[in-house]
């Protein structure tokens, strides 16, 4: 038997309000963190060592906990401009302030209501529905209190809340350690490749490493720089097959799983995987399971990897090496992704990358065999990768699924959790419980 829910607008649960002003000419080198809209993302607030935080001294942050109060334990923030929708649980004894107008403040949420399934409310398709529909016609997109007073709210009783919320931040729990394993693995294979490609003190024949080892370098006039004796100057098309992607004719577009799977450009992007939205019946040009795919449309460079056979569009390239050094590759491609970054950070933007241009991006290409021996030093820790990465790709669909499904009722933990269930199995495979 469903549990009965009982509807409330959010203006009804808690207090929806702002901040005090802050003026610029209040800041300070260091001290309380001074949070803006961009530093609140994926369920956290920047880093104290991050170089664009802003501070306010100790003395200003201790005058408005007096007079106006400051964030505490369980409220919640979500950004009301720019990237809408970002959310924040404020975690126990955290000391920060916030900027009034960007991000707007959830505080006294009332006993019935646990404040974790409020947040995992507000990243619900009930929620983004009712801000979508408040927006339209808006000239500027932004977020209201008046707006998010008026939102309604589905409520099951307490206990209910608390186990619905249990479940999807043990989901939620497992993402996060994956993707942290993921960045370290990222980062100690970036560091081979540095060692090597970069600063050349890959292996000698003794095992040493070769630069600092004195060994011989010589002047290449195309790259500008020196590279190893024996290695060559080339470009991107001599270590990769490539492929430019063509879209397919619109009306060929599907979403309900006809024909192949279809990805545009980076907007399909995830962290290491595409996400499936679109299939085609049409398809012009095809990438393979474990190419890489990049992002030859602004923004210029952004990597992926296909996890399926595809067809891609004009937004993006396949690549494949032709030395069987994916790994080698994968990191190539990110030197240039910085190079674009650059530029753009610089003012120059790249709107996009030709075929000509790609095919042309000048490489060192270094002896195969040199690039089959890093290969085997570091394909274990790339194939992990995309292991974890698949995993977490599981995990954020089971999540999405499950989210709308015990927030409006239609489903029970008891359902979810059964072993008849599609959901409760691959819950107890992933989150090992």
């Amino acid at each position: 038997m469903m549990e009965e829910l009982k509807k409330y607008k959010l203006g009804e649960i808690c207090k929806i309000t702002s901040s005090k002003r802050i003026f610029e000419k209040e800041y300070v080198d260091g001290g309380i963190p001074f949070i803006r809209g961009q530093e609140i993302s994926d369920g956290s607030i920047a880093n104290p060592s991050s170089e664009f935080l802003c501070y306010i001294s100790p003395e200003r942050y201790e005058e408005l906990k007096k007079n106006y109060g400051v964030p505490k334990k369980n409220d919640i923030l979500i950004t009301a401009v720019g990237t809408i929708g970002n959310t924040y649980l404020v975690e126990d004894n955290k000391k920060f302030y916030f900027k009034d107008g960007n991000i707007i403040w959830f505080k006294n949420i009332k006993k019935e209501v646990y404040p974790l399934y409020l947040l995992f409310f507000m990243k619900s398709p009930f929620f983004n529905q009712q801000i979508e529909y408040s927006l339209i016609g808006a000239v500027q997109k932004a977020l209201t209190i008046v707006m998010l007073s008026k939102i309604e709210i589905s409520l099951p009783s307490l206990a209910t809340q608390r186990k619905i919320a249990t479940v999807l931040s043990n989901i939620d729990r497992k993402i996060s350690v994956n993707r942290e394993i993921n960045r370290n693995l990222e980062e100690l294979a970036k560091q081979i490749y540095d060692y090597w490609f970069v600063q050349f003190d890959f292996p000698n024949e003794d095992g040493k490493p070769y630069k600092s080892s004195g060994g011989k370098m010589v002047w290449d006039e195309l790259l500008k720089r020196e590279i190893p004796a024996g290695w060559e100057a080339g470009i991107l098309s001599d270590i990769a097959y490539i492929t430019m992607g063509q879209s397919p004719d619109g009306s060929s577009y599907n979403e309900t799983g006809v024909g192949i799977i279809f990805y545009q450009g980076s907007t399909d992007f995830g962290i290491r995987f595409p996400t499936i939205r679109v299939y085609t019946t049409s398809p012009k040009r095809f990438a393979k399971k474990g190419d890489i795919l990049m992002s030859v449309r602004a923004p210029v460079g952004i990597l992926n990897i296909a996890n399926h056979d595809c067809c891609i569009g004009r937004g993006l390239a396949a690549l494949k090496s032709k030395v069987a050094s994916m790994v080698h590759l994968w990191f190539t491609m990110e030197v240039f992704k910085q190079r674009f970054e650059g530029k753009n950070l610089s003012g120059t933007t790249f709107g996009a990358i030709t075929k000509d241009e790609l095919f042309s991006l000048p490489v060192v290409v270094p002896p195969k065999e040199l690039l089959l021996m890093f290969n085997k030093k570091t394909l274990s820790i790339f194939n992990n990768q995309l292991s974890i990465g698949a995993e977490i790709d599981k995990l954020t669909s089971l999540r999405n699924t499950l989210l709308p499904l015990l927030m409006n009722g239609q489903v029970t933990l008891n359902s979810c959790f059964s072993e008849q269930s599609i959901s409760g199995k691959r819950l107890q495979n992933l989150l090992q419980i």
